[in-house]
């Protein structure tokens, strides 16, 4: 064996026990955290609130200690529970995620194939049995049927497999009993599917993982601002919508997702795994596998649920960096946090162990010049300029717009005094000038009769009164006799 075999090799193992897997397993504590992890995360408990999450490990950490387990080895670590989970959260082991605004703990993928190799490993039934060879086998011949695309080869297995079937079907109608099988060879297989069904978890949580690298990956190119806001709007918006399409492990979830997301196919399994807890071979398994067998149907829903709610949450994410994403303010803060990461870089170099930063209370004045420094005082500090009486009256190109306006107090004053102590008001307004028979007159001598004193009769008065453009408009109205004003108004 030449040295670069022997090099290449140990290269390859040092990658592999980099691995966060194996990383958890040949660890001081190893015992102790898949002890503790197994306990703390059930599949029926895969998300575990942090307060919870801490008190648990806190418990768990003080039951051994007051039992010995660390009086020799010192394989029971030290510290608070809450430093413990945070050591785990670095090292990869828990991802903290927030759900329904409560911070939570999960399994990352690395730790769900660490405690599924550990349970596999203690479970003392590592054997090559049939049932996993034919699984094998038929995994084989499923990749080279699909991979063979002659027509001619794959119509003679489908006649061969037809034929088989056909043989099959005429001995049953036959009579022919059907042949047993040993409950030896159904525990087998019942182990077979147990062990398949412990790397489900694992598979499940790689793929929303891989969602989630992909969503920072976005975000962090988004916030780099490499290349025009437009392009880059139109490529995020599409990858959040298709998030399962932009990973190797989403596209593979979502091929899975077409086999079992149907409803009918997955009550089919959870009817098929009830009637296997009545066989009598399932009495041979222990408590523990017969819990496991039928929760199978459950973690594939639960592993489904967290990769689309992975899906959703990092779509969500992508999109509102899309709407809100600002180059101009994300670098402002990018040039903030460097400029405070190199002052404190500078600190750390000249202070000593107990220095303390003094903090900012305030912020500094800005220096903008002199500003108002009263605002009680709304009005502006000079009055406006005077108007300006002009002797020679204005004139206007499409006749006087001030015939629009409101009544003519004093012509009417003027007209109203001129006709005795008492006057029928229609009978008046029907004898005024042109120029105070428009309906706002009509209106001001109303007022000016109600303000004089006047009778309302039983009878109804129509009048016609004349717009400033010609227009004729009839006002009925209760009869109105006033009296003449004594003093006029100005």
């Amino acid at each position: 064996m030449t040295s670069s075999r022997a090099e290449a090799a140990y290269q390859r193992s040092l990658a592999a026990f980099k691995n966060p897997t194996l990383d958890m397993l040949h660890g001081r504590y190893a015992p102790f955290v898949v002890a503790v992890l197994s306990l703390v995360f059930t599949p029926d408990r895969q998300a575990v609130p942090v307060a919870d999450a801490h008190a648990e490990v806190g418990e768990a950490t003080e039951a051994l200690l007051s039992l010995g387990y660390d009086e020799d080895d010192r394989r029971i670590p030290h510290g608070s529970a809450r430093d413990v989970c945070r050591h785990w959260v670095r090292l990869g082991w828990l991802v903290p995620q927030i759900e329904d605004d409560v911070e939570v703990y999960r399994l990352s993928a690395h730790a769900v194939g660490a405690l599924e190799i550990a349970g596999r490993a203690g479970s003392g039934r590592t054997r090559v049995s049939t049932s996993r060879v034919r699984s094998l086998l038929e995994a084989i011949d499923r990749l080279a049927e699909d991979a063979d695309a002659d027509p001619v080869r794959r119509l003679a297995r489908l006649e061969e497999q037809r034929a088989s079937l056909e043989a099959e079907i005429a001995a049953l109608r036959g009579g022919a009993a059907v042949a047993a099988v040993d409950d030896e060879q159904l525990l087998e297989e019942a182990e077979n599917v147990l062990h398949l069904a412990r790397e489900l978890p694992a598979d499940f949580s790689r793929v929303a993982e891989s969602i989630k690298a992909m969503q920072r990956d976005v975000v962090a190119e988004l916030r780099g601002d490499s290349r025009p806001t437009g392009e880059v709007l139109r490529e995020y918006l599409q990858r959040g919508q298709h998030v399962l399409q932009s990973t190797p492990e989403g596209r593979a979830f979502a091929g899975a997702l077409r086999l079992i997301g149907d409803p009918e196919r997955i009550d089919h399994l959870a009817a098929q795994l009830h009637l296997l807890q009545t066989r009598p071979f399932s009495r041979a398994m222990d408590a523990g596998q017969r819990a496991e067998l039928e929760a199978v149907g459950r973690r594939l829903e639960q592993g489904v649920e967290e990769v689309l709610t992975a899906q959703r949450r990092a779509s969500h994410v992508i999109t509102a960096q899309v709407r809100t994403h600002d180059p101009v303010r994300d670098r402002q803060v990018d040039d903030l946090l460097r400029a405070a990461m190199a002052g404190l870089q500078a600190w750390m170099q000249e202070s000593r162990p107990g220095d303390r930063v003094t903090p900012v209370r305030s912020m500094p004045v800005a220096g903008v010049g002199h500003l108002r420094q009263t605002l009680s005082d709304v009005q502006p500090p000079q009055g406006p300029e005077p108007l300006h009486d002009t002797p020679v009256d204005v004139e206007f190109d499409d006749g006087d717009p001030r015939a629009w306006g409101g009544p003519r107090y004093a012509e009417l004053e003027e007209y109203v005094s001129g006709l005795g102590e008492e006057f029928d008001l229609a009978a008046a307004f029907e004898g005024a000038d042109g120029d105070t028979r428009r309906p706002v007159d009509l209106l001001g001598l109303l007022e000016i009769a109600h303000r004089n004193g006047m009778t309302e009769g039983e009878g109804i008065s129509v009048v016609e009164a004349w717009r400033p453009d010609g227009s004729a408009r009839r006002f009925a109205f209760g009869a109105v006799t006033a009296r003449s004003a004594k003093e006029g108004i100005s």
